[in-house]
């Protein structure tokens, strides 16, 4: 399909039976982007409401994943409805271009190790580099989120790197400095030593993993106590030679014990001697006493590196505080107040530092020891922990060392293990926004609500003070000027701004441009202000996205205003304490109020093992080769009819996007094909060819009047769900709205299409045809409407092919389902009553279905009485009602209903589900096993009816139960019974000479239709269907009699079959049937007996005027010339009518195939199979197939090949009564 032809109805009244969804989707693709739907759709909209949603920036510094498929699916599902409703929608796609990612990848490229080497090579060419890889994978992200299926805008995109987004970041910065929300300050942060920077709080959470670590017991010695040691436990040993405190617990008892082995004596908690000793003989206890009566004690320092210091401030002694606990370690925690939150806290309260302190940090920037430490200089901590241990058993400080598997953060990016260190950082005060924080949070509503209430909620109540700058180079640099002396302060607000303070004009505010510009002191002799070095943590550039992608407050202001906040945003549960946090600190800090009004947070896409994806491991397949297989389509529902969309994770696995296709795909497309089937069939038999048929809304509505109950049930099942629809979707809860989609697809192609099939085909009138025609059309065109933003692709696809059916003139935008608002429900046409009919008649038939499964005899094959029991009576009236489509669909002669089980006899029987229960039970298996089946008939009725079991006080759910219905030998006949515990369904199985026949002539049907779809046939394809029966003569008995019953069921049952298969239906007649153009025959076994079909044009067979002999090549030969190995010869001459000889043949079959200079055999096969080598030439050669082979085995391989009635090559017959081939070999064209 392209832009420059547009779709007619004779493109689309002959359906393919097949059809390839991904090759489809690229059509629809290309049409997309040659017509410029999306664009058109936004200047559509253009003067509407505006519906905004902000898209949260990724990295293209990597392909997009599964996470990333998913988050887009569902804002575009979003947006698309938001048009749908009569919004317009700005779709804009950002990119987040600053920060560890980038330069992670350039340090890896470029083998920078730390600051110096990047110090050496200069920031313009270091941040030159970042800018180079930023984009690195746009065009991938781009045609990956346009492939499937997502109305994105990329060509106005914002990018964090733009100047103008940039700007917005110091002006949102230079209020919260204006505010008072900034200051500077050191903390402990986890740090990343790989990449040399803190990270947030909320970035350390994202990747901890079980470690193995080193953790030893070290002793501090007493000072005023002889022989007196404090027990403390770590497990970073690296940490000791910045030990300036202990800290025990003042609610806590302690002990002193006198070590057996060593004679000293040991300050522990009491509850934690078991971890230091084996037995109690290796101790003795001397003392127990309150945990605050240690406070104050001093020790001597374990390394003497910060000996002096301490002296001075009187550290090196024991504190008190309640984050000690009992969990682990010794009860006693070793203090190293610049490698641990809890250790700074502590230290600072106790006067030991001060936020003003010289930090005590023998540890650079790449987690190398200093020459502060000069016994472990240059060694990375983790692997100078081996040193260390060694060094405080020679000491003799070290009481045990052992290894310690827990929990540990490990950096998202460099995925190497953080460290906990005292970084100088500027900071925004969220602290004290707690409140407010809550507050606005509480304006918002999210999808699941769970989220917001408990993850979020409890992250916001422990907000923590912000850490937004990092000590790097490819960012937004922090816009503060500062004297030397840090006495004057100045914050640049705008570009506008800093050229008015420096004079200096820029057009681009990185930092190797802003770096070097100084800014006048006010104060006349003073040195110029100079920027301090950091730059922005990235999340507070994407946190920043609302108003930096509009370039707010410079430009848009009224319109960014009058549009925010943001009615929808939706990303992974993960950014709960990432992108969702930080757009909401920056707005409640600005404004307080929330920056979005609705969000769906959705959960993990993970390995099918349960595992993280992980491209090292390959577990998981590549999401565009899932595409290119299956279609975006099928993806997108499988992404979004899944746990993720409740922010619950997903076992990806590629069968679940198969059997999208196999489950609702191709059933949905199925009953497109037979509609469209059958409006050409209504055109050419009830209209006669002489009118096309058109969907009339009017004369629609006016036959609802006479209508079917089933054309009122699936209407009123469709604008149901869409009042549904209209409801869920207005709440953003997908995961309902998308279960309810496909079952009305079930319902549609399952339950309406097979139970209107005969209205649908005419066999009950033209005016039943055209109202269960006009009904189907309706739910169709109806259901691509509100399925378009779930899929697509083919909704559009359908839709382009619909809508050829509507009025002329009456659609406006009839180019794409895209630009179609969704319908309205109308409620006056939903009959509950009639649903609840339905819904019973379809349990009834799945009923029935079941039973018969049991009894392996197919629906083809009739029975004779089906019992429907029910204690209600209105319930049996509305089964009643539709009993012509129970006794149709199971193929039964008679429905009996009652009240009364026991006029049946029927009783019940439970059975534990051994496998189940058994795993669950365990011990009490047994004993429960024998009192489910003890149980009497109306006990099981009872505990079914409450809806579980209750046996020997344990509850068992009705799936862990097998309840077997037993029918009493007084009801006579050979009954099956089930139930689904509201309905009783009893189905006679008794076997019936006239049923079976009917049954046999059912499968006749069955192989015919299955023919005609293989031949690709369509029901006004006009055809003759030929049949002969056989038997080999050596057949049993059994088979012989089976022969002779099918022989009397296609004579008395010849009616029945033609009505069906729409086509005359006769025996076999070769005279006849030779003179016909072939389509298709087949052998088909059919109980034993090989029934051969053959459907023939009802056309006269053209032949030539010449005598004629397809040839085709056996496998052992290969054409030289061409790809076809079959081909045609006229044995007579066109003038003369003389047949040709043996030698001119064989040269015109190597012209044809390019034989020369090989050896082969000519063999001839003719009509009933026979074999023979070719000696001569004449008449009797006329139709027969010739075999070319090297092979002496030719004679048995020949029997494989068949006979033609007509040439393999086109031809025409000329009226001079000549004839010439238009092609010849098969395919190869001599026009």
């Amino acid at each position: 399909m392209s832009a420059t032809r547009k779709l007619e109805r004779s493109d689309v009244c002959r359906v393919p039976e097949n059809i390839n969804f991904p090759a489809e989707e690229e059509n629809v693709l290309k049409q997309w982007h040659d017509e410029k739907i999306f664009e058109k759709c936004s200047q559509i909209s253009k003067g509407k409401p505006k519906y905004t949603f902000y898209d949260g920036p990724p990295f293209a510094t990597g392909l997009p994943h599964y996470g990333h498929i998913l988050a887009g699916t569902i804002k575009d599902i979003v947006t698309r409805y938001a048009y749908q409703q009569g919004y317009h929608v700005d779709r804009r796609f950002g990119w987040d271009c600053h920060g560890l990612p980038v330069e992670f990848e350039i340090d890896k490229l470029l083998g920078i190790k730390g600051p110096e080497d990047v110090a050496k090579m200069g920031i313009k060419a270091y941040n030159g580099e970042c800018r180079k890889i930023v984009m690195r994978y746009a065009d991938e992200w781009e045609s990956i989120v346009t492939r499937v299926g997502r109305w994105i805008d990329f060509k106005h995109d914002y990018k964090t790197l733009y100047p103008w987004y940039m700007e917005t970041i110091w002006w949102v910065f230079k209020q919260l400095f204006d505010k008072g929300l900034v200051y500077q300050g050191v903390k402990v942060m986890p740090y990343s030593t790989a990449c040399t920077t803190s990270l947030s709080n909320f970035e350390a959470n994202q990747n901890y993993k079980e470690v193995v670590d080193p953790c030893v017991v070290v002793a501090l010695e007493a000072v005023s106590l002889p022989n007196t040691y404090f027990l403390v436990w770590t497990t970073t040993p690296w940490t000791l030679p910045s030990n300036f405190a202990c800290c025990v617990n003042s609610k806590m008892t302690y002990v002193k014990v006198r070590d057996v082995k060593s004679d000293r004596l040991y300050i522990l908690a009491e509850s934690r001697l078991s971890y230091v000793y084996k037995t109690e003989a290796e101790y003795e206890v001397k003392e127990k006493f309150a945990g605050e009566t240690l406070k104050g004690l001093h020790y001597k320092p374990v390394f003497p590196y910060f000996a002096k210091r301490g002296a001075e401030v009187k550290a090196h002694r024991v504190l008190v505080d309640d984050y000690v606990t009992e969990d682990s370690g010794t009860g006693i925690v070793h203090n190293a107040p610049y490698f641990g939150e809890d250790d700074y806290r502590v230290c600072l309260a106790a006067g030991l530092i001060t936020k003003s302190s010289d930090v005590i940090c023998p540890v650079d920037d790449s987690g190398r020891f200093t020459s502060d430490a000069t016994d472990f200089q240059g060694q990375y901590v983790k692997d100078a922990d081996k040193n260390i241990i060694a060094s405080l058993k020679a000491s003799g400080n070290l009481v045990s060392s052992g290894q310690v598997k827990h929990s540990y953060p490990f950096c998202w990016r460099s995925d190497t293990p953080l460290i906990y260190k005292a970084v100088p950082s500027w900071f925004v005060r969220v602290e004290h926004m707690s409140k407010n924080l809550l507050a606005c949070s509480s304006q918002t509503y999210w999808v699941p609500d769970a989220v917001k209430e408990k993850r979020f909620g409890n992250w916001l109540k422990e907000a923590r003070d912000w850490a937004i700058s990092r000590n790097r180079y490819w960012g937004t640099p922090i816009p503060i000027w500062r004297s030397p002396s840090g006495d004057e302060t100045v914050v640049v607000g705008s570009i506008k701004q800093l050229e008015e303070l420096s004079g200096v004009k820029v057009d681009d505010l990185h930092r190797e441009t802003i770096d070097d510009i100084e800014i006048p002191s006010a104060v006349p002799g003073n040195p110029p202000l100079r920027r301090i070095l950091p730059v922005f943590d990235c999340w507070f550039e994407s946190g920043s996205m609302p108003f930096a992608q509009n370039h707010f407050p410079f430009e848009n202001e009224k319109d960014f205003m009058n549009n925010f906040p943001a009615d929808f945003i939706a990303e992974g549960i993960d950014q709960t304490r990432g992108w969702f946090y930080t757009l909401l600190v920056i707005s409640t800090a600005l404004f307080n109020k929330a920056p979005f009004k609705n969000l769906i947070a959705n959960g993990l896409v993970l390995a099918a093992d349960g595992q993280k994806m992980s491209k090292r491991k390959k577990n998981y397949p590549d999401p565009i080769e899932v595409v290119h297989k299956y279609g975006a389509d099928a993806l997108r529902l499988y992404l979004i009819n899944s746990p993720v969309v409740r922010a619950e994770n997903l076992r990806f696995k590629e069968e679940g996007v198969r059997d999208i296709i196999k489950d609702v795909f191709l059933p949905w497309y199925n009953a497109y094909r037979f509609l469209l089937q059958n409006i050409v069939r209504y055109e050419k038999e009830d209209l006669d060819g002489k009118a096309l048929y058109t969907y009339d809304s009017g004369r629609h509505l006016q036959n609802m009047k006479d209508a079917s109950v089933i054309d009122v049930w699936i209407l009123s099942f469709k604008e149901s769900l869409l009042e549904f629809f209209a409801t869920e979707m207005k709440m953003y809860r997908l995961y309902t709205v998308v279960p309810r989609l496909t079952k009305f697809i079930d319902q549609l192609t399952n339950w309406y299409v097979r139970l209107n099939r005969r209205r649908i085909k005419g066999e009950m009138g033209a005016q039943q045809c055209i109202q269960s025609l006009d009904t189907l059309y309706d739910v169709l065109y109806t259901m691509v409407k509100m399925m378009a933003p779930f899929t697509p692709y083919l909704t559009e696809y359908i839709f382009q092919r619909l809508v050829l059916f509507q009025p002329k003139g009456t659609l406006e935008h009839a180019d794409s389902v895209h630009y179609q608002m969704i319908p309205v429900s109308q409620l006056k046409f939903i009959r509950s009553d009639i649903e609840r009919s339905v819904a019973l008649m379809q349990s009834v038939v799945e009923l029935g279905r079941v039973m018969r499964d049991r009894r392996t005899l197919p629906v083809k094959y009739p029975v004779s009485e089906i019992i429907v029991i029910h204690k209600d009576k209105q319930t049996l009236e509305e089964i009643n009602s539709l009993q012509d489509f129970i006794l149709s669909e199971l193929n039964v002669r008679k429905l009996t209903l009652s009240s009364e089980k026991e006029k049946y006899g029927v009783t019940l029987r439970a059975e534990p589900d051994h496998k189940t229960l058994g795993q669950r039970l365990k011990g009490n298996f047994k004993a429960v096993m024998a009192a489910i089946k003890a149980l009497k008939d109306d006990e099981i009725q009872k505990q079914v009816a409450q809806g579980y079991f209750n046996i020997l006080d344990q509850r068992i759910e009705l799936e862990e139960v097998r309840v077997i219905y037993c029918t009493s030998e007084k009801v006579g006949g050979n009954f099956e019974a089930h139930s689904d515990n509201e309905l009783l369904v009893l189905m006679d199985m008794t076997p019936n000479e006239e049923l079976l026949e009917e049954g046999l002539a059912r499968e006749v049907i069955n192989r015919v239709q299955k023919l005609k779809k293989k031949a690709q046939l369509i029901p006004t394809d006009p055809v003759i269907i030929y049949y002969a029966l056989s038997a080999s003569k050596n057949a049993k008995k059994d088979v012989l009699e089976t022969q002779a019953q099918l022989q009397k069921v296609l004579v008395n049952y010849v009616s029945m079959i033609k009505g069906a298969v729409k086509s005359e239906f006769i025996p076999f007649d070769e005279k006849q049937a030779v003179s016909k153009r072939l389509i298709i025959t087949e052998l088909v076994d059919l109980k034993g007996v090989d029934l051969k079909l053959t459907i023939s044009s009802t056309e006269e067979l053209q032949l030539p005027t010449l005598a004629w002999l397809n040839v085709t090549l056996a496998s052992d030969l290969q054409p030289r010339f061409t790809n076809s190995n079959k081909a045609s010869i006229f044995l007579q001459h066109n003038i003369n009518k003389e047949y040709i000889t043996l030698s001119t043949l064989r040269r015109e079959v190597e012209v044809l195939f390019g034989l020369y200079g090989l050896n082969y055999e000519l063999y001839v096969v003719d009509q009933q199979k026979k074999v023979s080598k070719l000696q001569a030439i004449d008449k009797s050669l006329n139709g027969k197939l010739l075999v070319l082979t090297r092979n002496p085995d030719a004679l048995r391989q020949a029997k494989d090949f068949e006979v033609d009635p007509a040439p393999f090559s086109k031809f025409i017959n000329q009226p001079s009564g000549s004839t010439a081939f238009t092609e010849n070999p098969k395919g190869h064209s001599l026009l």
